[in-house]
């Protein structure tokens, strides 16, 4: 795909599914229809920004209706959509760059910071859940449970075998390059479980996380490495003088990427690209953990003793070993089937008959068999070595 392309099936959707379109200087970056958007990742990848919904019937529902939208579009370009975590085929100078701004500045300043920085941008997709909270222990409590979680969402969603047409030794390798993107902005942030966590800790977190960019008079302007707290001083060496607003602090906060992000929701960001079920699967597993009183407190008893030393272990791990990731006297999978029975017992308590979109996931703790995994077993079976017919197989 080149840009090109992509523009023509942004203006494509935008004329005959009435999405209004966004645009940075003479080029379309994205579209927007009253609280969705879509926007592009650095290689073209496509983003839908869903609206804050009730229920997951109605959210699988929104998910469906774009890969539609999309699929009519894209179909008749000779183009198609592929679910999963990681470009399993093409190296990185096969892939188009997106013109956005803020793209560029990052792409001159991740290989300062580490080495899978620009396999990030460019060559991942990711499904994530956006959650809200309804006072500052709620969110702490939320938070504590999604970072413990994260890498179980990681093994149960791992879909990124592949790299440049053979496996790469990973479940998933998307999860895997996140490990060396940029530490100073990622991780499982161990002071979320300190006693003395809150909103003001989390913002002192940022003010310390080094920026990327100020965005004045529709341009982005190169602030990479430079601090946030000096800005709050006018002291920032990329426009001297001059006070931050609340958006800048506001995009500051999008240039942060740990396994679970705060914003005025919480953000989930473990789980690899995958098929629509899957998809409309991953709210479903955080849904039924987080928006039912009796699954929360029941996980957050389970993990009160686990020690940072576990939980990053459980981050390194799980990359390449999944549900198979030893932990305490058994292994991953035993905690991964608890924990997707709370979900569905959660999901059966709220009562809207959710519980039907886990079935994705129940099945891969049954079985202990990860997604990524059945892939390879159809690499080296069915498929005869060739990556090729993931295109078929993992396509919307």
């Amino acid at each position: 795909m080149k840009y090109e392309q992509i523009s023509e099936l942004l203006y494509g959707i935008s004329e005959r599914f009435d999405w209004e379109k966004i645009m940075e200087g003479d080029y379309i970056i994205g579209l927007k229809q009253g609280k969705q958007s879509i926007s592009l990742e650095p290689g073209g990848q496509f983003e839908l920004s869903g609206a804050p919904l009730e229920t997951l019937h109605q959210t699988c529902a929104e998910v469906n209706s774009h890969l539609y939208q999309v699929k009519a579009v894209a179909e008749e370009m000779g183009i198609g959509f592929l679910g999963i975590g990681f470009q399993p085929k093409w190296g990185l100078k096969d892939i188009p760059v997106m013109p956005k701004g803020r793209y560029e500045i990052m792409r001159n300043y991740m290989p300062k910071v580490g080495s899978l920085g620009l396999d990030m941008m460019f060559r991942t997709c990711t499904v994530q859940v956006n959650l809200d909270f309804s006072s500052e222990a709620d969110m702490i409590r939320k938070f504590r449970v999604g970072l413990a979680l994260q890498p179980i969402a990681t093994a149960l969603f791992a879909n990124s075998p592949f790299t440049e047409g053979k496996p790469n030794g990973f479940l998933s390798m998307r999860s895997q390059i996140w490990t060396d993107t940029d530490n100073n902005r990622a991780g499982m942030l161990p002071f979320v479980f300190d006693d003395s966590f809150g909103f003001e800790q989390y913002v002192d977190y940022a003010l310390d996380v080094p920026m990327y960019f100020v965005y004045r008079k529709k341009k982005y302007i190169d602030c990479t490495g430079m601090s946030f707290r000096d800005f709050l001083a006018g002291k920032l060496p990329c426009i001297p003088g001059e006070l931050p607003t609340l958006n800048d602090w506001e995009n500051h906060l999008t240039t942060i990427f740990p396994e679970v992000r705060l914003k005025r929701y919480l953000e989930m960001r473990g789980a690899d690209g995958g098929p629509w079920r899957r998809l409309c699967a991953l709210p479903a597993f955080w849904v039924g953990l987080l928006y039912d009183e009796v699954s929360l407190q029941n996980v957050l008893d389970m993990v009160a003793d686990w020690t940072p030393e576990e939980r990053q272990m459980l981050r390194n791990k799980v990359p390449k070993t999944g549900l198979k990731t030893p932990f305490r006297d058994g292994y991953l999978r035993h905690i991964a089937e608890y924990v997707v029975q709370l979900a569905k017992d959660g999901l059966e308590r709220r009562g809207f008959k959710e519980s039907g979109f886990l079935n994705e996931v129940k099945e891969v703790v049954r079985t202990g068999v990860t997604p990524a995994e059945k892939l390879l077993e159809m690499y080296n079976g069915k498929w005869g070595q060739s990556v090729d017919p993931v295109f078929e197989e993992l396509l919307y």
